[in-house]
């Protein structure tokens, strides 16, 4: 049969990484993955509490439950940001979701119209690009700095552009770049959409995970006009195959989401969110975050002790302070999607940079790489023959 399938779906190419992950040689160290450490999963303690819930909660925990979550959790994470981070008012709601992916769709289906603009970052999260683009939304990037946005750029952009109905944006510990938004940047990214009436998706993943330096207020926390959809995810910081994640957004806001989530998968896994809500009540939470912390301060450690003594001086890198990427820009004239297929030839694996751009027909000398995934030994041996292959390639 000859099959005939929708435009929002036949101009989309699969994720780089999900391919490089699907068709992986056990032989070649893949430095490519965003996956979180096998190790920082809190797997004695997760099977207790579901052994537990078996016993004692079965006929709620596969049972079909609200749409906007496990009550219990919803209250714990509300309180918990809050408390922490300043975040959600007394016009805010929060809802449960199947991993942190799924408020992008859902902001999108409720705030954005065929053509209408979406502004994000530049690189960007490659999830999040191609949802934009599944709802023909007019996709325009806004370039980055070394600290987050090109304001300059974004109010040009706020200008030139018809119909912006959302931006979007990771502040803290970037996905592909590694990098945080500052204070100042973030002021000015908040006080810019207020004025035009823009809503801000601010995507925080990673943002837990810093094991370096002072975190930074959110884009949420500053909300006094109700213009931030807030989301982040339990991937980095329990397991990612539970597939939980929330959004905090303004009540009307949420409240269209919910609807719009009703018509994906009615609601997110009871069991997992049960069992999340009993760890964050029976353990030290905030103490396995800063052990998974420690864990990948040791790790991006052990990199960049191997790029620092094996990159070439003309390959420029960033410096993370938390997340699980930094990012690596070629000397003008370097080929890099040839680098990219001589370093696997070489053993290595890593993410060609256009996976991340908001055209992707635009041209890029960089590429990702992630230290969470790999053991420690195969961290080294890779970055360390990387180091080696880029002295090969580029003749240094």
């Amino acid at each position: 049969m000859q099959y005939s399938f929708s435009d929002r779906i036949s101009n989309l190419h699969p994720s780089a990484i999900r391919e490089i992950l699907k068709n992986s040689d056990p032989n070649v160290i893949s430095l490519a993955a965003g996956n979180p450490a096998v190790e920082s999963f809190p797997v004695a303690e997760m099977k207790e509490i579901a052994d537990h819930i078996f016993d004692t909660a079965s006929g709620v925990a596969f049972q079909y439950g609200i749409t906007e979550g496990y009550p219990r959790l919803r209250e714990l994470v509300m309180k918990r940001q809050k408390e922490k981070y300043g975040i959600g008012n007394e016009n805010d709601d929060i809802m449960i979701i199947s991993g942190g992916t799924q408020a992008m769709d859902l902001s999108t289906k409720v705030l954005v119209n065929e053509g209408d603009t979406v502004l994000s970052e530049d690189p960007a999260f490659v999830g999040a690009l191609n949802t934009f683009r599944s709802y023909a939304a007019h996709l325009v990037g806004i370039p980055m700095e070394d600290d987050g946005m090109d304001i300059a750029a974004l109010e040009k952009a706020l200008k030139e552009n018809k119909n912006v109905k959302m931006l979007y944006t990771i502040p803290s510990f970037h996905n592909p770049l590694g990098i945080c938004t500052s204070l100042e940047k973030r002021k000015e990214i908040y006080r810019l959409c207020s004025e035009y009436g823009v809503m801000i998706l601010e995507d925080n993943p990673y943002g837990e995970l810093r094991f370096d330096g002072e975190d930074i207020p959110t884009l949420k926390s500053m909300d006094t006009e109700g213009i931030v959809i807030y989301t982040s995810s339990f991937s980095k910081v329990m397991s990612a195959g539970i597939r939980l994640g929330f959004v905090i957004a303004p009540k009307p806001v949420l409240d269209k989401m919910a609807v719009g989530k009703q018509a994906v998968d009615t609601h997110s896994n009871l069991f997992f969110q049960m069992l999340i809500a009993d760890y964050m009540e029976k353990y030290d939470y905030d103490g396995h975050i800063q052990m998974i912390r420690d864990l990948y301060r040791h790790k991006s450690g052990l990199m960049l002790d191997e790029i620092r003594k094996g990159f070439p001086a003309s390959v420029k890198y960033t410096v993370p302070q938390g997340g699980l990427f930094l990012w690596c820009t070629l000397p003008e004239g370097a080929d890099m999607l040839k680098f990219v297929q001589f370093a696997k030839s070489k053993g290595v694996a890593i993410v060609p940079g256009i996976a991340f751009n908001v055209d992707e027909s635009a041209p890029s000398r960089c590429f990702r790489l992630n230290y969470s995934t790999p053991t420690d030994e195969k961290l080294v041996a890779g970055t360390r023959i990387l180091g080696e292959a880029l002295h090969e390639f580029l003749g240094e």
